[in-house]
């Protein structure tokens, strides 16, 4: 037996020595090239067909081509060769990246032109010149579309501009997202169904506070002022305006006095008759789902109201059924009984039912058909799994489509009869498929292969541990290439633990970043947990961190350290820690409020206080810090430097517009005045991460620096 052993010990190294070796480049940049997965380009479906297109991979002539399921006929819709026929684009040298405008009419862009194609008369048309000082723009059909010029919209319709708005003071801004971003906003123009009128947030932020960066390029330097609204102090004021382009006036919907309410989740009524508006009050426990009157701005009545005592997020939108007998029924999703579901509501604002029920999250509405299914993606085996069902809004009737545990992204086409399933698993990369919904048909058009099979990268583990209160808490770990487990390795944990996010899902590679590999061959395991606060556990796993951000964290982050102390291969006495935003946030916690436990921390980009970051996000989660005093003393790490054992590094992006640097300066000022020495570096021209090339430098730095101090 023991010369067996020996035989297969010498085997797994002489595996391991063949493999190629992984390197920092490779985890940074190599993702771009060498190590990027396939996929058929531009793969979706043929309007108004069960056909699906992509286009080739042809070097010298790339081709749109569609094809039925399990078909042998591929059909070419045209090629780049008939587009360079005209003479607009004789220059083309690939497949432009398109849209389907109608059934038979592609539309694209050339450089700063937009152009439109026939399949069938195979003719060009040349739609409009691109302002090049345009933006955010909301394109409704070959003849009209809106965008934005610096702080004011302006709309194009047959060859002509009208300018909807002119603001000349730069802190009113029309036509582009607001709240930063959040409650699932993320632009500012909602064209109605007719394309008569238009519908646009209107910001002023004129009573924002200031917040300067520098702008380090100039000599002298510059200052760029921005307008950032920090928790508890005064946000930006916004109202949603309709611009009728055939009356070319402007109304304003009567949204109240309440003038630092939250409006989001803008929808059209199938007649254009009326638009609706969720409100939620500045506190975030109270929405209105409202319906106003498109033609005179007025407040029709309130549908219904959602109430909690920590908080109520709308993110989407409500649907209309697109059977014509029901276009006063729509699907709201909501997170009422614990977990985000599909109620089926009249615009009267009586519940019909509710749709999806159990102890789990529809994560996407993929299709409404018009006989009433409704195709989603849900969560699966705490959080880790998407999988893809069918729901009937008018019956009981429901059933999977896809549910092979693992990763589904599914594409769906416009009858409801077959989906495109982009798929993978933590160790199967990403395959495509083409699947019927009431059969077992389907067709495998790209399976990718492992694509660092040839280099030493390990797939990684995961696992689930208990927190206190019986959650289970998924983990994932990646350990060297060539790993012996009667040796001793370090230990980096790379943390998060944020809400609205998950680090770890069943998905390629279980969601980890391929310098983890890079990182663990030199010696390390590198351990992830998702903890209590991040999202897609139900609405209690997530709100239990309510007003008291980075104490539950803190417990779940320390729940995971025990147990990597309790593996045999782990030397707990050479641990570090490592996240960025609200990661860096966590990293500095554990360093401060754990002393001792990690060696080396290294918080990128790190909320200090809590009191210095954005309205939105922040008092969602702590209140005020008028209302939460408490809360935001517990959590601030001001107050905590003198706590610290280990080494500490902060980075930060010198023009972090996110996470201000005035986070890491303040905290940089409490070690000097506390005598505690912490380390500092500052991205010049970044804002909240490194991107691009300097990912490299930014990594390379990190790294070393836990390599130099872990010991």
């Amino acid at each position: 037996m023991k010369f067996i052993f020996s035989i297969l010990l010498s085997a797994v190294y002489l595996l391991s020595f063949a493999q190629k070796p992984f390197t920092l480049d490779d985890a940074i940049l190599g993702g771009y090239a060498k190590f990027r997965l396939k996929s058929p380009s531009q793969l979706g479906w043929v309007p108004n067909e069960d056909r699906f297109c992509w286009v080739t991979e042809d070097s010298l002539n790339p081709s749109l081509v569609k094809k039925a399921l399990l078909s042998t006929d591929t059909t070419v819709i045209c090629s780049l060769s008939d587009l360079k026929k005209f003479d607009q684009l004789s220059e083309l040298n690939r497949f432009p990246r398109f849209e389907w405008s109608s059934p038979t009419t592609l539309r694209f862009r050339n450089k700063t032109t937009m152009m439109s194609y026939n399949i069938n008369t195979k003719k060009i048309d040349v739609l409009f010149e691109v302002n090049e000082k345009g933006e955010n723009m909301d394109i409704f059909d070959d003849k009209t579309f809106a965008y934005t010029v610096d702080n004011n919209l302006v709309i194009w319709k047959n060859g002509i501009e009208h300018q909807v708005t002119s603001e000349k003071d730069k802190g009113v801004i029309c036509g582009q997202s607001v709240h930063r971003f959040e409650f699932g906003i993320y632009k500012g123009t909602f064209w109605s169904n007719s394309g008569k009128t238009l519908a646009f947030y209107r910001k002023d932020e004129t009573m924002v506070t200031d917040y300067p960066l520098a702008n380090y390029t100039s000599r002298p330097a510059e200052s760029n002022i921005i307008k950032y609204p920090m928790a508890g102090m005064p946000s930006h004021q916004v109202t949603v305006g309709i611009y009728n382009l055939e009356t070319k006036q402007t109304l304003f919907l009567k949204t109240g006095e309440a003038r630092e309410q939250y409006l989001t989740n803008i929808a059209w009524g199938p007649k254009d008759e009326f638009i609706y508006v969720a409100l939620l009050n500045r506190d975030q426990n109270h929405m209105k789902l409202n319906q106003y009157d498109a033609k005179t701005g007025e407040l029709v009545k309130t549908l219904f109201e959602e109430k909690h005592d920590k908080y109520v997020q709308p993110l989407h939108p409500m649907q209309f059924l697109p059977n014509e007998k029901d276009q006063d029924k729509f699907i709201w999703q909501s997170e009422r009984d614990g977990y985000n579901h599909l109620y089926l509501y009249n615009t009267k604002g009586k519940l019909i039912k509710q749709i999806t029920k159990g102890k789990w999250v529809v994560t996407e509405v993929n299709c409404i058909h018009k006989n009433g299914n409704i195709y989603i993606t849900t969560t699966e085996n705490d959080g880790m799994d998407r999988l893809g069902y069918m729901y009937n809004a008018y019956s009981d009737r429901s059933g999977p489509i896809a549910i092979e545990y693992g990763t589904h992204n599914i594409k769906m086409n416009d009858a409801g009869t077959q989906f495109i399933d982009i798929f993978s698993k933590s160790d199967q990369p990403i395959s495509f498929s083409v699947r019927a919904t009431e059969s077992k048909k389907k067709e495998t058009l790209l399976t990718n292969v492992n694509p660092y099979a040839e280099y030493a990268f390990s797939m990684p583990e995961l696992g689930k541990l208990d927190a206190e209160d019986g959650s289970k808490l998924n983990y994932r770990i990646i350990k060297p290439f060539d790993f012996d487990p009667n040796k001793k390795y370090k230990c980096l944990v790379y943390v998060y633990q944020g809400p609205g996010v998950q680090l770890i899902t069943n998905s390629w590679l279980a969601g980890a970043s391929p310098w983890m590999q890079y990182q663990a061959n030199k010696g390390y395991v590198i351990f992830t947990i998702d903890g209590r606060g991040t999202e897609n556990r139900g609405r209690d796993f997530e709100q239990v961190t309510f007003r008291k951000l980075g104490e539950i964290e803190m417990v779940d982050q320390l729940k995971g350290v025990e147990y990597l102390r309790s593996l045999p291969y782990i030397d707990a006495t050479k641990m570090a820690v490592h996240g960025w935003s609200y990661g860096g946030f966590m990293t500095t916690s554990l360093m401060l409020r754990a002393p001792g436990v990690f060696n080396v921390g290294v918080a990128g980009g790190p909320v200090i206080d809590w009191k210095y970051y954005e309205i939105m996000y922040t008092e969602r989660y702590m209140d005020t810090p008028e209302a939460n005093e408490s809360g935001y003393a517990q959590a601030s790490l001001l107050n905590k430097v003198d706590q610290l054992k280990g080494k500490l590094m902060i980075i930060h992006g010198a023009d972090d517009d996110v996470v201000v640097p005035q986070h890491s300066i303040d905290f940089l000022k409490q070690s000097v005045d506390k005598g505690v020495q912490v380390d500092f570096f500052l991205y010049p021209g970044h804002k909240h991460n490194v991107g691009g090339k300097d990912r490299v430098h930014l990594m390379q730095k990190v790294l070393d620096y836990i390599d130099e101090k872990i010991d």
